[in-house]
């Protein structure tokens, strides 16, 4: 029987968690939701809130005593709580296991090289200034891609360093990699779905890009804007990817599509993600909808688009502004068939902060590549 009194508890209070608990209230499940700060864009539509910090082993431990089923909408959460409670029989998705290879980016590029899913070239090291060594010994030369291990998300953590002064000026503090500035012709990313059958759905590709400033995803067009080939492969790469993790629930793949004709695997967020976002508007299934299927074991939903294409902007804090929220020219955009406006209810913006996002959809990529040059033009985010 379907039943909707299950307590779904999540780590993790954002705009993410908002969508899911959005989602959620169609099938009357019941939202519990865990984050640090007070007004975070889930309070405001979960079952219940809980202000708590989600690293915390006995925060989370308290947070899970009572619910049914726990899952994250940011990975940076304590492991080992979340093992304790599957212990005590709580169902945990994703589970800890793939969550501590994830949530270190060392970790998780050791284990496609385990797995056979092709990746960038990289090495571990100690700390910045082991890897200042080797590029100093010559073992590696610029340009290259240095990644913290831990605790990156949104551009953050990540540096290009393509000179010698970038070695004084960009260079990361902490244990980090290193990989291979890849040759690429397109950064792609594709949404893969699983539940405890073993059943694996995914959603068409993506084509991203990114702002220059911020190293966040501004534009994504679906379909990806790539030979049928390509995206059939892509799309099996990202299935090979979420078996191999044994994850239930979403498994976002980030890849890179080089001018060499390889697919390798950037790195994977297991919950619902940025490059999912246009699929509330323009797929028969939500991303949030069907991480919930994903997690409860239902049957997975439709990836199939209703619309020819999906455009999804990012809205970000405009630069020089910080404070109370405010946004320009959304009348504008509102005005346009297939515009569709998402606000995240954070009250306070900063310069690249993410606020919301924008989905258009259209009947071809130039219509609605124009109607998104309109939004980006517009709609603006800036403070009081």
């Amino acid at each position: 029987m379907f039943s909707t009194t299950q307590k779904i508890g999540i780590l993790g209070g954002g705009q993410l968690g908002k969508m899911l608990a959005l989602a959620a209230a169609n099938w009357d499940f019941k939202i519990y939701s865990l984050d640090p700060t007070p007004n975070a864009p889930a309070s405001a539509v979960s079952a219940g809130f809980t202000v708590g910090d989600f690293k915390d082993y006995d925060q989370v431990m308290a947070f899970g005593a009572d619910k049914d089923l726990i899952s994250i909408e940011i990975e940076h959460v304590n492991t080992d709580a979340l093992r304790a409670l599957e212990q005590m029989g709580k169902k945990v998705h994703p589970s800890p296991a793939a969550l501590d290879i994830i949530k270190d980016k060392g970790l998780q590029k050791q284990f496609y090289q385990e797995k056979g899913i092709p990746t960038a070239r990289f090495e571990l090291f100690e700390d910045e200034k082991a890897l200042k060594k080797a590029i100093s010994s010559g073992a590696w030369t610029l340009p290259l891609v240095q990644k913290t291990r831990t605790a990156g998300y949104d551009g953050k953590g990540v540096a290009i360093l393509r000179t010698l002064e970038d070695l004084e000026t960009k260079l990361l503090p902490g244990p980090c990699l290193a990989e291979t500035l890849a040759p690429i012709q397109a950064e792609i990313a594709v949404v893969a779905a699983r539940n405890e059958r073993d059943e694996v759905a995914v959603f068409p590709a993506v084509e991203m890009d990114f702002h220059p400033e911020a190293n966040l995803v501004e534009f994504l067009i679906c379909p990806a804007r790539i030979p049928a080939l390509v995206e059939a492969q892509a799309e099996a790469l990202a299935e090979q990817v979420i078996r191999a993790f044994n994850v239930c629930g979403l498994l976002a793949v980030e890849m890179f599509w080089t001018r060499d004709g390889q697919i390798l695997v950037n790195e994977v967020a297991p919950r619902p993600h940025n490059s999912g976002h246009h699929t509330i508007d323009s797929a028969h299934t939500s991303q949030f909808e069907q991480h919930l299927r994903g997690i409860c074991n239902l049957p997975l939903g439709s990836t199939v688009s209703k619309t020819p294409v999906a455009i999804m902007l990012n809205l970000l804090g405009e630069p020089g502004h910080k404070g109370p929220v405010q946004y320009a020219g959304v009348d504008e955009c509102l005005a346009l068939e297939g515009v569709n406006i998402h606000l995240y209810g954070k009250s306070q913006t900063s310069p690249f902060r993410k606020m919301g996002h924008v989905t258009i959809t259209g009947n071809t990529p130039d219509e609605a590549i124009e109607k998104a040059n309109f939004v980006k033009k517009y709609l603006k985010v800036v403070s009081s």
